[in-house]
């Protein structure tokens, strides 16, 4: 669907950044509602969009187990140990 955003899993992304996250669900935002930049009628939901979908998307990269390791848990949604 959107050919620009690249794979964040561990290991073909071994360091994904928070800004590498954003750049992916702005594309997600970008491609799913057909606007590159929103006018400034739509500027408010399209960031609430672009901020629900980088949370869900650190989730899910938290929440993954890589065969044969533990669930990378890193970001605020973290626990220490």
């Amino acid at each position: 669907m959107c050919r620009s955003i690249k794979t964040l899993r561990p290991p073909a992304t071994p360091e994904v950044t928070d800004e590498d996250i954003r750049a992916a669900a702005l594309q997600y935002v970008r491609k799913v509602s057909g606007f590159r930049a929103p006018a400034a009628h739509n500027r408010e939901v399209f960031d609430q969009a672009v901020d629900a979908v980088t949370a869900a998307t650190q989730e899910l990269l938290d929440g993954l187990q890589i065969r044969g390791s533990a669930p990378a848990r890193r970001g605020p949604h973290a626990e220490t140990h």
